[in-house]
Parts: structure tokens; C-alpha cells; sequence
């Protein structure tokens, strides 16, 4: 009797999970077919949904974009001397990773290095560096250390290309050094030389590499690269950016070619996608660096950006952009404060949910996990919402999250959900819909354009 039951558990179980899309495996690419993404470290990753990404750096003292106004906007001297005065006597470790923690964000992704090169920990490898400045200290030792007194994931952001780096071979903004004296031979060392300081000397958990698509750096060079950092560390994650396979919201579609874990879109949501790891990375204001007088996004924007990146199934990685001293500012703080107190209350529906079953709207985003779809009200309806059926289910119960019981009923091949008369919430009122089977199965559900 016992092993008929079990049989019985063990058919049920392929039945209900062979209706699930395997999640499609990142790693080494073609040179490293054996190489493949940790799978324990992704889940883990993707368990998180929200981090903060931070671009900071000397450039901050004139307010342009980090890496790219280097010639177009700041005279190439100029922008590479900025260093000799840069001192954020009011960096505080402790109330960067606070305000993280306050929003509701579980990893932290720091600019160790961007296209401008210049680096903010004590490397070995070059002087051009956050210690031979004024302020002296190592800013992302005591980032590191403060994010795991927090029980933050310290993560470190570092361009594959580098403007002023000798050996690299392309220049860019004016910069009239002759590319027949530099060598990438020497450069691949130094990326490597450094990248084995951030994850065996600062503990970082993935790395985020950018600057891929110039031509000095090859596919060859991207696997090689994700070889020897997972050769550091097995359960590193690192992105798509490593090599040359990014094509949008997820993977390329012959993503095992190239290495890498997941997609990167930026400044956009990727559509619903929970086969392909990916993250949005998206600013707070309009631009990656600090500049004075940003336009920020509002609360409800940030939330709703938030809804509809956990609705595809990805993370969100939202930039934030200290200013010169070291500070944030006063209202990207408060910013911050509004979405924690958000997810205090609804954070249920973002962390460790997948996307869907409802591809995103104007109005609707949907996440789900176990036997629960959670729908998202963006643009609330005044009485009640009409989606199409979910297929093959039965809504036991439906609640709104923060509020009261409710009633759906069906109308046909719709599913009626009314509405409280006041919302739990003006941001984002998020609705339970209680089912008699796996939501995680169903598949991608699209809701007319009228409805």
C-alpha cells in the first residue's frame, strides 16, 4: 500500500511539473559546456526581487553622467583629475546600507570600477584609486563589511572596458593616446588581477560587468573571463554582460553560447519571462550619477515599476546616486522610506514570487507562488476588475491583501472580482485570488486590451 501511494505522489508530481517550462540554464558558453549556473546561488538571487544599485565616483563634484561626459562634457584632464579633490568626508557605510534596508532591498550592487576607470577600493593594481584621494579610505571594505553586519548581499558592478587604462586598446571622447602602444594581453591580467581582489578580498556575491560591446573585448574573452571568476567562487553569479550574448529582456536565444547567468535590460521592464533569468536595472532620477536638481521618479512610479518587474519574473536593481560628500540625498531617502513601508505591508506579493500568470497591463501587473496569484492594481478600477478565467482552476477565496474578504464569481469566460469601496492602498491595492491548484503551472495569461 505504502509504495502504491508513493507511485501515485511521484505521477502526480511529474504531472503537475512537466507543465512547468524548465528554467533555461546560463554558465560558460560554448568554451565550457560543463559550466553551468549555479542553480542553488540563482534561486536564492531571484528569492530577492529588489536591489540597490549605486553609481558613485569623482565625477559627482561637476554632476555629469559617470564614465561617458569623459571628453564630451568634461575635458579629458579635467574629469581625470577630479580624484585629487575628491573628499566625501560624510560617506557613511552604515546609513547606505540602513537606507537599502529600509526600502526593503536585499542586495546591493556598488560601481567598483566604471568606464572612466577609476576604482573605489585599495587596489593593487593601479594608483588611480579611491585611497590616493583626500578622503583616503576603502569604500567598498567598509560597504562590504556593513552589508553583512545588516545581512545584505554585497555585489560589485566593474566595466570590462576602461578609458584610461594604458593598455586598453579603444579610446573614446577625444582621447588622442596612440592604441598602437596599448596591449590587451596586459589588460586582461589587470581585469583579472582585480576582479580576484573584489571576490576573494571583498566577498562579493556576483559580479555585474559592463562595457562588452567594444570590439576589444571578444566572446573568446567573455567566457574565459566567467571561467576564471567561477573558478574563484562556484556559487558567483554573473551577468550577461561578461560576453557578448545581450539581446533584451532575457538571454540571447542561443544564450548558451555565450557565458553568463542572466539578462540585464536597462532603463526598461522585460516582458513576462520566467524561463530567462534577467534584471532591470533602472534609476530613481534620470540618470545613473548624481546631478543636482534631478527629476526623481515618483512613489507610485517606483512602486509600479517594482509590480511589473516581479510580474515578468525578474529583479529589480534601482539605482540610487549619492551625492559629492558622501550623503544621499534627503528626498531619494524619503523615496525609499515610501517603498519599504509599501512592502512592509505587500512585500508578500514581490519576494520569492514568479511572474504572472497575467502578462502585465497599463493597470495590472500579477505575481504568484504556491496556490496564489497575487494581482496588482495599478490604475484601480471604481468597482470591480474582469479578467479572463484561469484555466483549469477554481478560485477558492479571494481577499485584498491589507483589507477584507471579497466575492469573484464568473460571467461567462470572465472572472468578476469586485472591488471595496476605498483601496488598501492608492499605489498599488494588491488582490489574493486563493486557487485549488498550483498557480506557478498555468501559463502566460493575456488580458484584452478593453478590459
Amino acid at each position: 500500500m505504502f509504495a502504491r501511494l508513493v507511485m501515485m505522489f511521484a505521477v502526480l508530481l511529474v504531472s503537475v511539473t512537466s507543465n512547468v517550462p524548465a528554467q533555461i540554464s546560463g554558465g560558460g558558453g560554448d568554451a565550457h559546456p560543463g559550466l553551468k549556473t549555479n542553480a542553488a546561488a540563482l534561486r536564492k538571487w531571484q528569492e530577492m526581487r529588489f536591489g540597490m544599485f549605486i553609481h558613485w565616483g569623482p565625477v559627482t563634484l561637476r554632476g555629469t553622467e559617470i564614465g561617458w561626459s569623459r571628453g564630451p562634457q568634461v575635458p579629458i584632464e579635467e574629469y581625470d583629475g577630479l580624484s585629487r579633490e575628491f573628499n566625501p568626508v560624510l560617506f557613511n557605510a552604515k546609513e547606505w546600507i540602513g537606507a537599502a534596508k529600509s526600502a526593503g532591498m536585499k542586495y546591493l550592487v556598488i560601481v567598483s570600477k566604471h568606464h572612466d576607470g577609476f576604482c573605489l577600493w585599495d587596489t593593487k593594481y593601479t594608483g588611480y584609486k579611491i585611497t590616493s584621494t583626500p578622503f583616503h579610505r576603502d569604500v567598498l571594505r567598509e560597504l562590504s563589511q556593513e552589508c553583512t553586519r545588516q545581512g545584505i548581499m554585497f555585489c560589485t558592478y566593474y566595466s570590462i572596458l576602461d578609458w584610461h587604462h594604458p593598455d586598453y586598446t579603444t579610446r573614446y571622447g577625444g582621447d588622442t593616446r596612440p592604441v598602437l602602444e596599448s596591449g590587451m594581453d596586459r589588460y586582461r591580467s589587470y581585469v583579472k588581477n582585480q576582479i580576484r581582489e573584489l571576490v576573494t578580498g571583498y566577498h562579493s556575491k556576483l559580479l555585474w560587468f559592463d562595457g562588452q560591446w567594444e570590439k576589444s573585448w571578444t566572446h573568446k574573452d567573455g567566457m574565459d573571463l566567467y571561467s576564471y571568476a567561477r573558478g574563484l567562487s562556484d556559487a558567483l553569479l554573473i551577468n550577461n554582460r561578461v560576453d557578448k550574448g545581450r539581446k533584451g529582456p532575457g538571454q540571447a536565444a542561443d544564450s548558451e553560447s555565450y557565458a553568463g547567468d542572466f539578462g540585464t535590460p536597462e532603463q526598461e521592464i522585460g516582458g513576462l519571462d520566467n524561463r530567462h533569468p534577467w534584471e532591470s536595472c533602472i534609476t530613481i532620477g534620470t540618470q545613473w550619477a548624481w546631478r543636482p536638481n534631478d527629476t526623481l521618479k515618483t512613489l507610485k512610479e517606483c512602486i509600479h515599476i517594482l509590480a511589473k518587474t516581479a510580474g515578468g519574473g525578474g529583479n529589480l536593481l534601482f539605482n540610487i546616486s549619492p551625492m559629492p560628500d558622501g550623503r544621499f540625498e534627503q528626498r531619494q531617502i524619503d523615496r525609499l522610506k515610501g517603498i519599504g513601508k509599501w512592502l512592509e505591508q505587500f512585500g508578500e506579493s514581490i519576494y520569492g514570487t514568479r511572474g504572472g500568470p497575467y502578462r502585465s497591463t497599463p493597470w495590472l501587473a500579477s505575481t504568484c507562488r504556491g496556490n496564489r496569484i497575487y494581482l496588482h492594481l495599478l490604475i484601480p478600477p471604481k468597482d470591480q476588475v474582469r479578467i479572463p478565467a484561469i484555466p483549469g482552476r477554481t478560485v477558492r477565496s479571494a481577499r485584498v491583501l491589507g483589507g477584507g474578504e471579497i466575492r469573484p464569481h464568473m460571467e461567462g469566460e470572465s472572472l468578476v472580482i469586485p472591488l471595496p469601496s476605498a483601496p488598501a492602498d492608492g499605489n498599488d491595492t494588491v488582490i489574493v485570488l486563493e486557487l485549488d491548484g498550483p498557480a506557478e503551472t498555468l501559463g502566460a495569461l493575456d488580458v484584452p486590451a478593453g478590459s
